[in-house]
């Protein structure tokens, strides 16, 4: 392999692809980043077994070729290159020539035949969606899946496509998001396949929103088997998808709730915040709602720190109620919400509340009270 580029392209797609690669005693190709010329360009590559990632970038080729290489050395010393031209040559025993104005390097590889076939996805799109709206809608659910290994089908995103929307739901049976993506549908004409719903590992959605927020464009889905493929046009995500049933989470969500509290965003995280320093060890805080004054008062209490006590206003409707929260939970769904002010619409201590932007009925997030 032989070929010249320029160091601020290569210097992209090798810190887009070696984010996923970490230090794998079993297997040392893991560590490494592919090298190949394809279809007139370079191809980098890296994966973890669970997510493939390719990345493009355009070079004058001399010979075609392939090579792995660390990813870590290659991704540190490209980084710190000046912005030129760089000549990348394959030489023999595996080794890869690295050449950019007074800068030379000889990086000790393995080679490419031993490096994990990342799967080649052909099928047709299902749906293609604009990039910054993907990326807002996904890092608004993403963290509220499930961390743990014990019940697998929650330890990702759901999705859920149909020719007009794309509705996305994560949960760790404590809190949930959802956002539903309304798509133009002439976007989804193509889709031959009806109503599909699949489950993505947080992990590859935590990298997708990553990359899209490199670039600008459209991502186009793709799906084949157990298999998905985000294809970005620069680059392309590749995943397994987590097997089992996603849960009927839509039946917990509050059709009716008797207190309903609309309230400033900024005003209402700035006193849980305060009131947090003051929470237990189960994080919590507790909400007191007077409709007849139309204030919130949040309250939190350690018998080894002390107490804290303050008060918003707010338009509130329904009965006087008292509620308690975890308050890392409250904050989660109200970091992801962008409007000024949130509706929330309480029941009673032990059901679910329901918090949703003003203005926007497309994100809802739902959190379980802290029963005492």
């Amino acid at each position: 392999m032989h070929i010249f580029c320029l160091q601020e392209n290569l210097k992209q797609a090798l810190n887009i692809t070696e984010k996923i690669i970490g230090k794998n005693l079993t297997l040392p190709i893991l560590n490494n980043i592919l090298l190949a010329i394809e279809n007139n360009k370079l191809k980098v590559s890296s994966t973890n077994l669970e997510i493939g990632i390719n990345c493009l970038v355009a070079g004058k080729i001399q010979k075609k070729g392939s090579i792995t290489v660390p990813a870590r050395l290659i991704s540190d010393f490209v980084n710190n290159l000046p912005n030129k031209r760089i000549e990348l040559r394959v030489k023999p025993n595996n080794q890869l020539e690295l050449k950019c104005e007074k800068f030379k390097a000889n990086i000790k590889g393995l080679s490419a035949d031993d490096f994990p076939i990342i799967p080649k996805i052909k099928d047709n799109p299902l749906v293609k969606v604009k990039g910054d709206i993907f990326k807002n809608a996904l890092a608004q659910v993403v963290d509220m899946a499930s961390v743990s290994e014990s019940r697998p089908e929650i330890s990702g995103v759901y999705m859920y496509f149909n020719k007009t929307s794309i509705r996305l739901a994560a949960t760790d049976s404590f809190r949930l998001a959802e956002k539903n993506l309304e798509i133009n549908s002439n976007s989804s004409k193509d889709n031959k396949l009806g109503d599909q719903s699949v489950i993505v590992p947080q992990r590859t959605i935590h990298e997708l929103v990553r990359i899209l927020g490199e670039k600008e464009g459209s991502v186009d889905v793709v799906l084949s088997g157990n298999q998905i493929l985000f294809d970005l046009g620069y680059s392309q995500i590749i995943s397994r998808l987590i097997e089992g049933q996603y849960p009927d989470y839509q039946q917990i969500i509050p059709d009716k709730t008797t207190t309903q509290i609309v309230v400033n965003r900024g005003e209402l995280i700035n006193n849980i915040k305060i009131a947090s320093l003051f929470s237990g060890k189960i994080n919590d805080i507790r909400f007191s709602v007077n409709p007849k004054k139309s204030l919130i008062e949040i309250s939190s209490k350690d018998a080894d720190i002390g107490e804290n006590k303050s008060k918003i206003e707010g338009k509130v409707e329904g009965k006087e109620t008292a509620i308690i929260f975890n308050y890392r939970y409250l904050l989660d769904g109200l970091n992801n919400i962008l409007s000024d002010k949130v509706i929330i619409g309480l029941n009673d201590g032990s059901k679910p509340v329901v918090i949703r932007p003003v203005g926007d009925p497309n994100y809802t997030y739902v959190v379980m009270p802290i029963k005492v």
